[in-house]
């Protein structure tokens, strides 16, 4: 008699993996957190290629590569491929991570995932890679890993000291603008993957959101890819625009803070534009973005039951509702792992050891989503990306972006007139 395999699937390597760097950075083994912010070649020599700053990186890294050939080990996939391939990726990684920390960038709000999106774009398009070089390529395992990493970070106690207006307004603005923004996509006849990515991402957190949703369905990278796109073009005008057109109206600092942090979906382009504006608009813009990222997790979790659902409804009983076991097994585990560091780091991890392993954990949670969005370039066309016959989620987008500046703008002014 055959003894019966025990397969690990790929959403519980993630969890393991994921709560294993955590558990290890708790018990003191804490990877140290390389920079990548220059606003001069001086500094760029003597700060980014210093001896130490060099040394945190490989260690970074090295870190990184072991989770990696761990996780191909698990999985059954090939360990010799990816000797080659991890370190390929990490080196464009780093150009992007560099390209994106200078000074000049920063001020355009242009993030390392489009920088590492767009080198390997580059050079999928002009050189012919191998097949068994794609094939190593695991972008979905990198994306969730981050993830569960993105967990620590979502801190309850936070979003209660930050004040009750804050929270108020992410929960009115999150579900009425996610609601229009599916709606819209329903009526344009938008498949339901990219629905889902373009609503969360315009309603909640932007990127973080996008690649959240897209791993919480296993939404298709090429999808996700346009989402963020459009989240990183559009941020840049808004950032730019809105202090203005506040200042034509004559907001208050308040209310024009609490419509920035409401309607920009990415937090860097929040503080930025807040700047722009003053210190009470900062300090109120940061409060309300910062309410909306705490509820990227339980919109990541409500999404999943929905997927889990209605895809079964959809493509397997048709007629017949699924049972649990059938949503048990389809629900991406992942989702769990991002929720219980969610909730170590809010009821049970002291401040002071939150403060000694959050930098190294926020360092590799970034360092994870930019080596993804490199895997995501070198195993995509350029003509899949961007030549889009169908412009209806540009439209949809746009649409939705449009609402929810206005209907941001309305709640703030009833709540922080």
């Amino acid at each position: 008699m055959s003894e019966k395999k025990i397969v690990i699937t790929e959403d519980w390597v993630v969890v393991i993996l994921g709560l294993g760097t955590i558990f290890l950075a708790l018990a003191g083994i804490i990877v140290p957190k390389p920079t990548f912010s220059w606003s001069s070649w001086t500094e760029l020599s003597e700060k980014i290629f210093s001896a130490q700053n060099i040394i945190n990186l490989l260690t970074q890294f090295g870190a990184v590569y072991a989770i990696a050939l761990l996780g191909a080990i698990l999985l059954g996939k090939s360990v010799k491929s990816l000797l080659v391939v991890f370190p390929s990726v990490a080196v464009l990684t780093v150009l992007a991570l560099l390209l994106a920390g200078n000074s000049t960038v920063k001020d355009y709000n242009l993030e390392a995932v489009i920088f590492a999106l767009a080198i390997g774009l580059l050079i999928s398009n002009i050189f012919s890679l191998p097949s068994w070089f794609r094939e190593a390529l695991n972008t979905e395992m990198y994306v969730k890993i981050g993830l569960v990493l993105l967990g620590t970070t979502v801190i309850f106690g936070d979003i209660l000291k930050a004040g009750a207006l804050g929270l108020i307004q992410a929960l009115v603005v999150v579900l009425s603008v996610w609601y229009f923004a599916f709606w819209v996509c329903k009526k344009l006849k938008i498949d339901k993957e990219m629905s889902l990515m373009l609503a969360s991402a315009v309603s909640i957190c932007g990127v973080s959101a996008a690649i959240a949703t897209s791993g919480a369905i296993k939404g298709d990278s090429k999808k996700l890819s346009y989402v963020i796109s459009l989240v990183l073009i559009t941020a840049i005008p808004m950032m730019i625009g809105m202090p203005y057109l506040a200042e034509w109206m004559g907001l208050s600092e308040a209310v024009t803070g609490a419509w920035l942090g409401g309607s920009i979906d990415t937090t860097g382009a929040v503080v930025a534009s807040g700047s722009l504006v003053g210190d009470e608009a900062l300090k109120i813009s940061t409060i309300v973005k910062f309410s909306q990222n705490v509820l990227l997790g339980i919109a990541a979790f409500a999404i999943s039951i929905y997927w889990t659902y209605s895809k079964s409804v959809d493509e397997e009983t048709k007629k017949d509702k699924p049972t649990l076991r059938v949503i048990w097994e389809r629900f991406p585990k992942f989702v769990l792992g991002f929720v219980f560091a969610s909730l170590l780091f809010s009821f049970v991890i002291s401040p002071e050891t939150t403060n000694q392993v959050k930098d190294s954990l926020k360092s590799l949670q970034n360092l994870w989503f930019v080596l993804a969005f490199t895997s995501i370039g070198l195993e995509t066309n350029f003509k899949d990306l961007f030549q889009q016959s169908n412009k209806k989620p540009l439209y949809a987008f746009l649409i939705a972006q449009s609402f929810n500046i206005v209907i941001t703008l309305l709640v703030a002014l009833i709540l922080f007139r």
